[in-house]
């Protein structure tokens, strides 16, 4: 209801929004360029006697002086029987230029106020100001939602694309649109009656006046009292009629002065709804407030971005859907995969899961978790597939999944697993897929395997979901599902460095510089301005294809693009199509490979200690990590080999590290070596001291091979638990981050 409360109203008056915001910020600049031809005198420099006194010695036949928030200075004359208007410098009475507002300006004002179209498109004008309230309002809901609370709403904006540039612009403007809306409906709504005027008693003509001959202008004590800035108008009196008197307009009020005597006559101070009504206008304008109106005029130029976004985001949703192919009848499917999405980019995952488990001989369903049946007899696993909304919230299409729940049937036998989709950087990540879990679970279903989360849509971690999948199914499962296609780049191997021959485990160290080739315009322009490698940080991935595959393999990078390099470490695995690639190439020799983000695994910034584990090529990441470290926060390197004298990875540069302080310990354990230990073991020997840097908040990051990790989780469960913690725990509070294959 609230997306809706904020597209409809953009969707529908995209275009007049846009005309109403642009003439807005066009407007905006004048109360700045009106302060800045103007002199201002400063508080108590002069008076408006003295004002009156000055610009009569230059214009004998004034008939008003008048005064804008913003500090002109206007003097209407009379001169030969011909009216005039000139700007004048309040300080010497002397005129600065002739005066006459810009034809081009009244245009753009009858276009911001009525769209030209006279009380017609004013009450236009005034809808559209009403429509953008409601949409800056559901928008600051939406943005809090999305960003896990109005606590959070200061936070990094992760994403990319429309949907990120919508909601920074949206953060940025959203007070200055809203400011703008609601002066804008206010002022429309008091010059169609909707709301009272803010009423404000004028002062009758006064019955007496003196008649004595009049004195000079700049001696009149009511004039005398009034500060230059606080002027609004001063009309003088008809010449050589002593009855007549001077009408005089401040911010504060108004009244008639005796030209004679000087003595103020009928004031009548602004009601407390006038000055209201005035200080709306000066919010809505910027009048007197020129810094003001500037900013107004910022926020009102995002507009044209925020509705081209807003439309890029709404055509992509309607767009996007995901065209899943044949499904299986409900009545007949072993299997059944239901989805939760917001903005559609679930259901890429889905029908990667639903293609493979087809191929697998797998008679499938998928649909919404909206959809979710009172039974699925044949069934016997049930995907969940979803994202979390906001704070902890259903996307979308799982609004009324939890409803559903409570008559849904389950069969004997059905399984059920549960993946989630969200970001880590909020405090309730994949919130919704726990609590569907924990539903299940409740309804009494049989779990499969602990719900899963993906952060930031990772290719890399959805595959390996599948492979646990397909370690419990029993059935082969190469999900290669990636939401955002990759930029292929040419890189040439400038040098590698060889381990572990001796013990027949071949490790190599390959470093890459890009290289420009004929694939195409975006890379030719990316190595050519920026003379380096493409955005990437360690532990982010490399993909590469082998010859005559397609399918890509990742690899762990062990470097920055800030050092210059691109760097891997991989071990030739047998039969190993890629790795056997990998280890063919000789200094000179070109690949072409695409750089994946891997935000979720990366070491906690500020003081916060670092664990890090690995064994054999998983040190590549982690090597990374500690070359990087150049601020020497504590930093534990955990690392086990087979032979030291052999494959001893990173030895010189680790002993480097350690030297200049960005390593604080370095703590190993070869297998095939006398001492004959395990990585777990170093840890398990380190364990007081491991103890000791996770009550001090340390965050603990593991790479290797997925046996290895297993290993390490389950010693690392002994180690927490007299501490009352567990894994489970770290891994929630983005504690303790795996990178395994």
């Amino acid at each position: 209801m609230l997306r809706k409360l904020h597209g409809l109203p953009g969707l529908v008056a995209a275009l007049l929004l846009v005309v109403l915001a642009t003439s807005g910020a066009v407007l905006s600049i004048v109360p700045a360029l009106e302060r800045s031809a103007s002199i201002v005198p400063a508080a108590g420099e002069l008076n408006a006697a003295e004002l009156a006194g000055r610009v009569l010695e230059h214009y004998p036949d004034t008939e008003q002086i008048s005064r804008s928030l913003s500090g002109e200075v206007v003097v209407y004359y009379s001169r030969n029987g011909q009216p005039g208007a000139d700007k004048v410098n309040p300080l010497t009475g002397e005129g600065v230029a002739p005066y006459q507002p810009a034809a081009w300006l009244r245009w753009v004002k009858n276009l911001h106020r009525s769209f030209l179209f006279d009380d017609t498109g004013r009450v236009l004008a005034g809808i559209l100001a009403a429509l953008m309230v409601l949409i800056c309002l559901s928008g600051m809901f939406l943005l809090a939602r999305r960003l896990g609370g109005w606590k959070s709403v200061l936070r990094p904006i992760s994403g990319s694309g429309s949907p990120r540039i919508h909601a920074e612009l949206a953060r940025f403007a959203i007070i200055g649109l809203l400011l703008s809306a609601l002066t804008g409906t206010y002022m429309s709504a008091i010059r169609f009656g909707l709301l009272p005027e803010g009423a404000n008693t004028e002062p009758s003509f006064p019955a007496q006046v003196s008649g004595g001959t009049p004195a000079p202008a700049d001696s009149l004590s009511a004039l005398k009292s009034v500060d230059v800035n606080e002027l609004r108008e001063l009309v003088f009196p008809y010449p050589d009629d002593p009855k007549d008197v001077y009408s005089l307009s401040t911010t504060r009020g108004s009244g008639f002065i005796d030209q004679s005597t000087g003595e103020l006559l009928q004031y009548e101070s602004r009601s407390a709804g006038n000055q209201f009504q005035h200080w709306m206008v000066r919010l809505h304008t910027g009048e007197g407030l020129w810094w003001l109106g500037l900013i107004l005029g910022i926020a009102a130029l995002t507009v044209p971005a925020l509705s081209f976004t807003g439309l890029q985001i709404w055509w992509k949703r309607r767009s996007s859907a995901v065209h899943l192919g044949k499904n299986a009848p409900v009545d007949a499917a072993d299997v059944v995969v239901l989805v939760g999405s917001e903005s559609n980019s679930t259901w890429g995952f889905a029908k990667d899961l639903k293609d493979k488990l087809n191929q697998a001989g797998k008679k499938v369903y998928c649909a919404p978790m909206n959809d979710l049946a009172e039974c699925y007899p044949q069934a016997s696993v049930l995907f969940v597939l979803t994202s979390t909304y906001g704070d902890g919230d259903a996307p979308s299409s799982a609004s009324q999944f939890m409803t559903r729940l409570e008559s849904f049937k389950a069969n004997d036998g059905l399984e059920f697993v549960v993946l989630g989709f969200g970001d880590r950087q909020f405090p309730k990540f994949c919130q919704y897929a726990q609590d569907v879990d924990a539903a299940l679970c409740k309804k009494g279903l049989k779990q499969m395997q602990p719900v899963t989360r993906i952060n930031c849509g990772s290719a890399q971690q959805f595959r390996e979901w599948g492979e646990s999948i397909s370690e419990h199914m029993g059935i082969s499962l190469e999900l290669t599902h990636n939401p955002a296609p990759a930029v292929a780049f040419g890189f040439k191997l400038i040098e590698r460095v060889d381990y572990g021959v001796a013990v027949n485990a071949p490790t190599t160290i390959l470093r890459f510089k890009p290289v420009q080739d004929n694939t195409g315009f975006l890379q030719r322009l990316m190595v050519r301005n920026r003379k380096n490698l493409p955005d990437f940080e360690a532990g982010d991935l490399l993909g590469v294809a082998p010859p005559g595959d397609h399918a890509a393999r990742f690899y762990s990078l062990a470097s920055s693009a800030t050092d210059g390099v691109l760097e891997i470490c991989v071990r030739k695995q047998t039969n190993g199509l890629c790795s056997g690639y990998l280890h063919s190439l000789e200094p000179g020799d070109r690949i072409r490979g695409f750089i994946q983000k891997n935000p979720g695994f990366r070491p906690a910034g500020g003081a916060t200690p670092i664990i890090l584990v690995g064994a054999g090529a998983g040190i590549g990441p982690l090597a990374g990590f500690i070359r990087k470290n150049t601020e020497r926060n504590p930093m534990y390197l955990y690392w086990g080999g087979r032979n030291r004298q052999s494959d001893f990875l990173y030895q010189p540069e680790l002993g480097r590290y350690l030297n200049d302080q960005r390593l604080t310990r370095l703590n190993t354990a070869f297998s095939r070596s006398s001492e004959q230990a395990y990585v777990q073991d170093a840890i398990i020997a380190d364990e007081i001291a491991l103890q000791q840097l996770v009550m001090k908040g340390a965050q603990v990051l593991v790479c290797g091979g997925r046996d290895m990790a297993a290993g390490v989780k389950q010693v690392f469960e002994s180690i927490l638990k007299p501490l009352g913690l567990d894994v489970e725990t770290l891994k929630t509070n983005g504690r303790y981050l795996e990178d395994v294959y």
